[in-house]
């Protein structure tokens, strides 16, 4: 009997794997959406090989030092204030008790949801020669100006501080899920050993974690090379600012490209200290998982009001008091506000949207096609799908127009010479390519969720659903996707959040007298005139708080885990 039941059993498994080998056409989608995604990249690799003649040299002897030299400095000193505030932010939370803790947890990442162009554009109108803050001191102790010292928010220290205020969430939530996955044994050992708190903190805590913390960082690193709207804005050449003047100002496109490879260059590193990260935090969680939690221990008096006071500062800088001040613009200057941005708003909703919705439905062929066939082809073409996440914006940006300008200029000359008339721009310049440079940097947003939300559906039911004579298609659609509607509805609103937000490569990209809430604010910005778009910043600022939604929910379920 015992034979029979397993001879039934590998049958079974046999009809089962018989079943995932007959879907080559998933196979051919996620391949399929590889190739497109990976045009913008492989079109930016290949333009080292392209000449650029007088300009690149012109670039090299002038301006390439200052792009690298800046470009170092900005990923130094944003490491240095994104460590500190988020691996301090999240020990304290993690493994002490302070008046204000669990308000702490999501509070933490609130920053998030402003953009770290807008936050440098509120401060430079509020520290300002001109602003309330020097107004006021001027006002209080009887000075003039040039009779007082004060800081120059439009620096590369100036950029370094606000990119660390609006990027440290990054290294609080994976340093945090770190320090709740460590061994309670480890850190009580040391104790026994004679270590203090900040002993047991600094060589025990800190090199377990340091997987979650380099994970963390190299996210923060990548938004930071991505960054066009500060850098630009207080006057630091960088690669992004470099490429967007390359192609706007010089006219020279293979130059552009040339600067978006070298920029690329820097990119490919985080992406393999990031891969190696997540490998490391993969061992440590399993190795890790036997053990019980840390206990936190109480703090109180002046302890707990130092805690509550290190992870009050991020918080209250890095988002209570922009937006305190962009509501100040607002309601300030309501009689004459722009009423543009409420056109604008109805621009980025759509193709926020249109772009959420493509980046989800991409994303569930990739992952069903994984799921079907789980071999190391359709793992590689899905991993390839998502690396635009980790390319900066003005590098996608550069990587679309090219091959979409080659496409365009290719079809009217063959309009022309055969037909006598100009088929005029068909990609490039129009909503398509804006979306498609969107999907190329946001898939793997999508892409994260919906996988994550259908390796929670157990295989038994896609055999079961194939063996009453469901096709994979129907499969989908009858089970997988109502079983995953709340997956894909946070994939979509994560991508339209992001969307949203975009700078650079909606700058580049933008169809001609098409604008986002995003540029408006930085026009109005760059003429100081930040208070005329203080609706459009705002309404920037409420979308962004979605993912902030979603990320505490996360955090409160994660709650129910620790050990209290």
């Amino acid at each position: 009997m015992l034979k029979a039941l397993h001879t039934t059993i590998q049958n079974l498994r046999s009809d089962s794997s018989k079943i995932r080998q007959k879907s080559p056409k998933w196979t051919f989608f996620s391949m399929a959406i590889a190739l497109l995604i990976s045009i913008p990249i492989l079109t930016v690799v290949f333009s080292i090989f392209t000449p650029a003649g007088e300009v690149w040299s012109h670039l090299a002897d002038t301006v390439l030092d200052d792009y690298v030299l800046n470009s170092l400095i900005l990923i130094s000193g944003v490491s240095l204030g994104v460590i500190v505030l988020g691996v301090s932010s999240a020990w304290l939370i993690t493994m002490t008790d302070f008046t204000g803790r669990k308000v702490f947890e999501w509070a933490s990442i609130l920053p998030f949801a402003i953009p770290a162009y807008l936050m440098a554009y509120i401060y430079t109108d509020f520290l300002d020669i001109a602003g309330p803050l020097q107004t006021m001191i001027r006002n209080l102790f009887g000075l003039s100006l040039g009779e007082y010292w004060f800081p120059n928010i439009r620096s590369i220290e100036g950029a370094i501080i606000i990119m660390s205020l609006a990027f440290y969430p990054y290294v609080y939530m994976l340093a945090r899920s770190s320090f709740l996955e460590q061994s309670t044994s480890l850190l009580e050992a040391s104790r026994i050993m004679g270590y203090s708190t900040w002993q047991s903190f600094f060589k025990v805590a800190i090199p377990v974690a340091r997987p979650g913390i380099a994970a963390g960082l190299a996210l923060a690193l990548m938004e930071t090379l991505n960054d066009f709207g500060t850098v630009e804005y207080f006057g630091v050449q960088t690669f992004t600012t470099g490429i967007y003047r390359t192609w706007f100002g010089l006219g020279e496109r293979p130059a552009a490209a040339q600067l978006a490879a070298f920029l690329l260059s820097f990119i490919v590193v985080l992406l393999i200290l990031e891969r190696w990260s997540r490998n490391k935090i993969s061992n440590e969680k399993a190795n890790s998982s036997r053990f019980k939690r840390l206990n936190r221990f109480e703090l109180k008096g002046f302890k707990s009001l130092a805690a509550f006071t290190v992870c009050f500062i991020p918080v209250l800088i890095g988002f209570i008091l922009p937006v305190i001040l962009l509501l100040e613009m607002f309601f300030s200057n309501l009689d004459h506000l722009n009423l543009k941005f409420i056109e604008l708003s109805f621009n980025s909703f759509t193709v926020s949207a249109l772009t959420g919705f493509l980046a989800v439905v991409m994303a569930l062929i990739m992952a069903y096609s994984a799921r079907l066939n789980p071999t190391r082809s359709v793992k590689f073409f899905n991993r390839v799908s998502s690396l635009g996440y980790a390319i900066p914006g003005s590098v996608i940006a550069v990587g679309v127009l090219i091959p979409f300008g080659y496409f365009d200029n290719s079809i009217d000359s063959f309009f022309r010479e055969y037909l006598g008339f100009s088929s005029g721009l068909l990609l490039s310049g129009t909503i398509f390519a804006m979306v498609f440079a969107y999907l190329v940097r946001f898939l793997s947003v999508s892409f994260g969720g919906v996988e994550a939300s259908m390796e929670k559906i157990t295989p038994n039911m896609d055999e079961a659903a194939r063996g009453l004579g469901y096709r994979f298609s129907k499969v989908l659609r009858s089970i997988h996707i109502p079983m995953m509607s709340g997956g894909l509805l946070t994939a979509g609103l994560l991508v339209f959040v992001d969307v949203m937000k975009e700078l650079p490569a909606t700058l580049i990209v933008r169809p001609f007298n098409f604008d986002t809430l995003a540029v408006q604010v930085y026009r109005y910005a760059s003429d100081e005139r930040l208070t005329e778009s203080s609706g459009a910043a705002l309404m920037i600022v409420l979308v962004g708080i979605i993912p902030v939604i979603i990320i505490s929910r996360t955090i409160a379920r994660s709650r129910k885990s620790e050990t209290q």
